[in-house]
């Protein structure tokens, strides 16, 4: 549609505008990681990687503080398994929408997206209350006890899982939507069987929208702390680590410094996921 050359201005200096209100936190955050400062905050000291690299206190670097290093392990740890179980669930979901005709399928449909519109401190309180239930009934009765439904990672992978999964059901479902059947009934007409059609012909399709909702899946599960915290035991991600650090210390530069390091890898990964989904644009 034909504009006037003060509209194009006005929403060029929108873009830059919200682009600088998006950034600059970030940009500060970063910032007061490199400050010789025993506080994040102005005025600047020079400049210093004692963050990252220093060895004792007063400054002690992230690549010596074990506490954040492991908080940063489990995190690793939770965030490849929830992304791996949500992939597995979803592809699996998005087939059984996308592919078949059964009672109640838009019900079932809903019920898979309330996750998404559920606050995460709701979702947490609801799983470990269920888990807590299902495991003192099988210790008083049962005489079992289930240590994988107390709080610990094996809660937090289960309370991620269950709001993760829609994440990826949308995302590879919308892939498969765009998929033309007709590729997969060649290959049956001849002669290949059904698991090596899915092999050969259906997942390599499907491959760049599996490869983000991991992505996706990982990046939610690194940063989630509502439902994390609720469910979390004595082996703390990196969230409730840093939260719990704030708590008792205050905000430390090595806080920052564990920032760079989140954004850098963020950064990293949805490249990555782009550059995947750079060659179906041409399929």
């Amino acid at each position: 549609m034909p504009s006037s050359p003060h509209f194009k201005w006005i929403y060029r200096a929108y873009v830059v505008v919200f682009f600088v209100f998006l950034i600059s936190p970030l940009v500060a955050a970063g910032a007061f990681a490199f400050n010789d400062s025993l506080f994040p905050s102005l005025p600047w000291r020079g400049f210093t990687l004692d963050w990252f690299f220093g060895p004792a206190e007063p400054k002690l670097g992230l690549i010596h503080d074990d506490r954040l290093l492991r908080g940063m392990g489990n995190s690793l740890y939770i965030g490849l398994v929830v992304s791996a179980l949500a992939v597995a669930a979803g592809t699996t979901n998005a087939f059984l929408f996308e592919r078949k005709s059964f009672p109640l399928k838009g019900v079932l449909y809903i019920l898979m997206i309330v996750p998404l519109v559920i606050p995460g401190v709701i979702l947490g309180i609801a799983i470990l209350l269920f888990a807590s239930m299902v495991a003192n009934f099988a210790d008083r009765q049962l005489g079992l006890f289930i240590t994988w439904l107390r709080p610990g990672i094996p809660l937090i992978v289960l309370g991620q899982v269950s709001f993760l999964t829609t994440i990826t059901t949308l995302v590879i479902a919308a892939r498969l939507k765009k998929f033309d059947i007709a590729l997969e009934e060649a290959a049956l007409n001849l002669g290949a069987s059904r698991l090596r059609v899915l092999l050969t012909v259906t997942l390599p399709y499907l491959f760049p929208a599996l490869f983000s909702a991991f992505i996706v899946a990982f990046l939610v599960s690194f940063e989630n702390f509502n439902t994390t915290m609720i469910l979390v035991g004595s082996d703390a991600p990196l969230t409730v680590t840093m939260y719990d650090r704030m708590v008792k210390v205050g905000s430390t530069p090595v806080l920052n410094a564990v920032s760079v390091v989140l954004m850098l890898g963020s950064g990293l990964l949805a490249l990555a996921s782009v550059l995947i989904q750079r060659p179906s644009k041409t399929a």
